[in-house]
């Protein structure tokens, strides 16, 4: 569903704020992947998503989407086969605009625009059935603005309007990591039912060690622009923090120095 080729990139290239981040970057993600991402700062995490959405171009390689190469699309192009949760719960929607705009926009993403209603009763409906699944009562306030919203809803709104279409791959940038401990661990339920339900491909960026043991089926460890650890399946549920720390520790030569991931 994913393929990431041999990527290059290098910022700001001939000048003394010269930094590579990634030199032949290579990641495949089978269909109904859910690939968690963890790494220190500057490991090249939400750099490789932003290089996937389009938001950065690459220097050099190849990104690949359900078979369609995509490398030199424009990010707004991208979107028909990309869905996007950011950190800040503020970005995804638009502030001023009700619940039930906000989701009919997401849900006319791709297609032709045309001379009607923009919400009929029966959209409402549908609307209201898919908030319902939030467990956040919010099938009641579909004329509330998004604004009014607490972070927390407004996070699981945006989860809800970026899987309406049923994108060929979800990307998830640290989507928790500016709600409180409780607010995320049911943001982070939400999204392990919505991309179950639609059997999505998914790649996850996270901070939190035990978020990304404790979901996904496959955990990658980044370091420096490079991919250093990959485990799934059985390897990956006997992971606890001790033994990736300790597997990072052996494949990297360093300790690892994350306070804000080990403190999660």
């Amino acid at each position: 569903m994913l393929e990431i080729k041999d990527i290059y990139k290098t910022f700001n290239e001939g000048t003394v704020n010269e930094k590579k981040v990634f030199e032949g970057l290579s990641l495949t993600l089978k269909e109904g992947d859910f690939v968690t991402v963890i790494g220190g700062n500057g490991a090249g995490k939400s750099t490789m998503l932003n290089i996937v959405a389009g938001a950065y171009p690459a220097d050099d390689g190849s990104i690949t989407i359900d078979g369609v190469d995509v490398t030199k699309l424009p990010e707004h192009k991208r979107a028909k086969y990309i869905g996007r949760v950011f950190q800040d719960p503020r970005m995804g929607t638009a502030t001023d605009m009700w619940v039930e705009e906000n989701m009919a926009i997401a849900d006319r993403r791709g297609m032709r625009r045309g001379l009607r209603w923009s919400i009929t009763n029966k959209d409402r409906e549908r609307y209201k059935e898919a908030l319902a699944q939030l467990d956040l009562g919010l099938e009641d306030r579909l004329s509330t603005k998004m604004g009014l919203l607490s972070g927390g809803q407004r996070q699981a709104v945006t989860l809800l309007m970026a899987t309406m279409k049923k994108p060929k791959l979800l990307l998830l940038d640290e989507h928790t990591a500016a709600l409180d401990p409780k607010t995320a661990a049911k943001v982070l339920e939400i999204t392990d039912k919505l991309i179950n339900e639609n059997n999505l491909t998914a790649l996850m960026v996270t901070h939190n060690m035990r978020d990304a043991i404790a979901h996904g089926n496959r955990l990658i460890m980044m370091n420096a622009g490079k991919i250093i650890i990959d485990v799934s399946g059985e390897e990956k549920k006997k992971l606890t923090v001790e033994s990736l720390l300790a597997a990072f520790s052996k494949a990297s030569g360093a300790e690892f120095a994350s306070d804000r991931a080990l403190l999660s």
